[in-house]
């Protein structure tokens, strides 16, 4: 069911019971919950009985339906990447390519697409041109919707501007800038904002997460981010690298290298860009934001800093983050990195 922090999306969604939009476009911070939120949206659209509240029956054959994961008026779309998270809605409800799709058929080994490709859309042409199986609505969830790329995009597009009767789609998002601005005006947009603070700690509490306000900083206020975070196997490395970031014109270059290098690029650029921001919210505002704990290390690293030195190697990382998924030696772009972190400092 629904997290905590979302009943009053819930509620509100209600309303719009009577004029159901063919297209609803689910965005806020990555972390909220929201693919959740849209499979529990999407199991209560296709309920048999539910309440006037939308709580689900639980008991009709389309809920054992879908808890099977096999209604045949479901269907949900995601990259290769993500498809073990088509497991808790069963393998069959999944639209994502075969591994052979792109006549690779040698290439055993290749890495699995992060985007969803033109022709996990089309086959949503033949789900959409059936008729239901129990009379009632179909249900598409797309996610993340940004990970459509240009063809497929395109061809939602074409979908959207002449909506299939009876079809629903859930768009769902964590970054609405990068999608079609098309797309966009075609959805009836929900911004889903991030909990309360002191509702989120009290859910982290309650999952018997240790140090929970220090872990929702460090999310962003994401409370599944912060639960990752804490059932993270990497957190020795992550505290070894804000100790060398800590370090400031001392940071050991070579020996965040050596110990990184098997970590994947974007997860250390995640560290790294949080680390900086922090250095400059310490500089201009005084309280960082994500490293809350490391404010004294974070206020001589800003005292120490060079201000224009420091937003050129911010600029440096963010187009470092552009191609992070390039397959480049992980070893030499930590290296150089860090060497050019250790210049932002004043002698």
């Amino acid at each position: 069911m629904i997290y905590p922090w979302q009943t009053g999306d819930w509620q509100r969604l209600q309303q719009l019971r009577a004029a159901w939009p063919h297209a609803l476009l689910l965005h806020g911070e990555a972390g909220i919950g929201k693919f959740q939120f849209a499979q529990d949206l999407a199991q209560e659209l296709l309920c048999e009985s539910p309440a006037k509240n939308g709580e689900l029956c639980g008991t009709c054959a389309a809920c054992h339906w879908f808890s099977q994961g096999n209604h045949p008026d479901y269907r949900v779309v995601l990259p290769e990447a993500l498809a073990s998270l088509a497991v808790a809605v069963g393998d069959g409800a999944a639209d994502a390519p075969a591994d052979k799709a792109d006549g690779e058929e040698g290439k055993k080994t290749r890495q699995p697409s992060k985007e969803i490709k033109i022709e996990q859309v089309r086959a949503l042409l033949n789900f959409c041109a059936l008729g239901s199986h129990r009379g009632g609505v179909r249900v598409v969830v797309l996610y993340p919707a940004e990970a459509l790329n240009v063809a497929a995009s395109n061809a939602l597009l074409k979908t959207l501007e002449e909506p299939p009767l009876g079809v629903v789609f859930l768009l769902v998002s964590a970054r609405i800038d990068r999608l079609l601005p098309t797309i966009i005006s075609r959805c009836r947009q929900w911004p889903m904002s991030l909990p309360n603070p002191d509702d989120a700690q009290a859910w982290l509490a309650a999952q018997d997460v240790d140090n929970a306000a220090g872990l929702l900083a460090e999310a962003g206020g994401a409370p599944l981010t912060a639960l990752a975070l804490a059932n993270d196997e990497n957190r020795a490395l992550r505290d070894f690298t804000l100790a060398q970031l800590a370090a400031g014109p001392n940071c050991d270059a070579f020996a965040c290298g050596e110990n990184l290098q098997k970590l994947p690029v974007p997860l250390v650029l995640g560290w790294l860009q949080r680390w900086l921001y922090d250095v400059l919210a310490q500089r201009t505002a005084g309280r960082p934001r994500y490293f809350p704990v490391a404010a004294k290390a974070l206020a001589c690293c800003a005292q120490s800093s060079d201000p224009a030195a420091l937003a050129r190697y911010i600029k440096t990382v963010t187009r470092q983050r552009a191609m992070e998924n390039h397959p480049l030696n992980a070893r030499l772009v930590f290296e150089e990195l860090f060497i050019a972190y250790r210049g932002i400092y004043t002698a």
